[in-house]
């Protein structure tokens, strides 16, 4: 488990980034925190690491956005409004990301429904502007080298 502590958007979006220089075709990062704590500033910084020049917007409404313009594509998906994991199944997202990155806000809720290799990406809210952001690393990310996040 690795402990970053961001105190601005900014810094949110730069871990973001640094995380992108670690990824693999077929990765999987499930964000947890409720609305407001950084989940698509963080993304967004993903999508500037992949290379991605298009906008990233929160999925919230359309439930999945793939951006194609990077190193490889970035699925980013928000399972705040499904009903149930069959209603996740139905996306197909696993399968789509398997030459891209899969990033999931709420991921918490569909953990049991991707592969056993992921990074769980948990914000805390300290102040306006200040967030705990912890890693928790399973599977191959166990050996990636998120301890550089920190610096």
């Amino acid at each position: 488990m690795i402990t970053l502590d961001s105190n601005s958007v900014a810094d949110t979006r730069q871990f973001g980034r640094h995380l992108a220089s670690l990824a693999n075709p077929g990765d999987v990062v499930l964000l947890e925190g409720g609305l407001g704590v950084g989940k698509t500033a963080f993304v967004t910084g993903i999508a500037e690491g992949l290379g991605i020049t298009q906008p990233v917007t929160s999925p919230s409404f359309v439930l999945v956005k793939r951006y194609d313009d990077g190193f490889i594509p970035l699925i980013h998906v928000d399972v705040y409004r499904l009903a149930s994991s069959a209603e996740f199944e139905d996306l197909g997202v696993v399968e789509e990301a398997a030459d891209g990155m899969l990033v999931i806000e709420w991921g918490d809720a569909v953990a049991a429904n991707v592969p056993d290799s992921y990074l769980s990406v948990a914000f805390e809210i300290i102040d306006e502007n200040s967030r705990h952001i912890v890693l928790t690393p399973s599977g191959a990310w166990r050996d990636r080298r998120l301890e550089e996040l920190k610096r």
